[in-house]
């Protein structure tokens, strides 16, 4: 009878626990569609846009067109013109590395013995965290590579009711903000390098908008 009632326990527990991370925790929407403001001095012009995921194309969290959409997003926003159908080069984003980490699993077995008293007080369940260095190559008209801009970023999502993400959209979170970080160390790097990029992407503008080969490949 007694390992009727713990098994009891644990079951109402986890079912407790599913209840809470679905329906009382923040909306990652608004994290997600949300781009800083802050321009370049001297935006680009317009360019043509990809995106290679690449070690983070195997995270549990990011979606296969998040990258390309916060690369567009930023663009739009802060590092070049608005355009109506004309584009002067490329830009490229590529992840080089990607590491993800989960912080405080230790902590849900303690939570779990006390009903999740302590996520209600401040305390997360976890936290996801991901590191990652990514690069904005740019290249002109004929595919030559006129800089390649790099940044480190960090993100974490906690997974807690009220003031944390639920357990499905906390991973996303993470890779999404650690991104939008890394894009935040590169913008300032743009913002000196503009004024050489500028003429030199107007010298000719694309006649074919797909991303060169030359491009495609990157650093050399």
């Amino acid at each position: 009878m007694r390992a009727v009632k713990i098994n009891l326990y644990y079951i109402y527990t986890i079912l407790t626990i599913t209840g809470l991370l679905a329906g009382g925790c923040k909306s990652a929407k608004v994290p997600l569609a949300a781009t800083p403001f802050a321009p370049l001095h001297e935006r680009l012009p317009p360019l043509e846009t990809a995106a290679d995921p690449g070690p983070l194309a195997l995270s549990d969290g990011i979606l296969p067109e998040d990258p390309l959409r916060l690369l567009t997003n930023e663009l739009q926003r802060n590092l070049a013109e608005p355009t109506d159908s004309a584009t002067y080069g490329y830009v490229r984003l590529v992840i080089t590395q990607a590491a993800e980490r989960r912080l405080n699993r230790g902590l849900q077995a303690l939570q779990m013995t006390l009903l999740l008293t302590p996520t209600f007080l401040g305390v997360p369940l976890e936290t996801y965290q991901t590191d990652l260095t990514a690069e904005l190559q740019i290249s002109d008209a004929q595919g030559h590579l006129l800089g390649t801009y790099a940044g480190k970023g960090r993100g974490r999502a906690r997974v807690a009711m009220y003031h944390g993400y639920a357990q499905k959209n906390a991973p996303r979170l993470a890779d999404v903000l650690a991104l939008r970080d890394a894009l935040a160390h590169i913008r300032p790097q743009l913002d000196t390098a503009a004024a050489r990029l500028r003429p030199l992407l107007l010298a000719h503008p694309v006649d074919n908008p797909t991303l060169p080969t030359t491009a495609a490949r990157g650093r050399r």
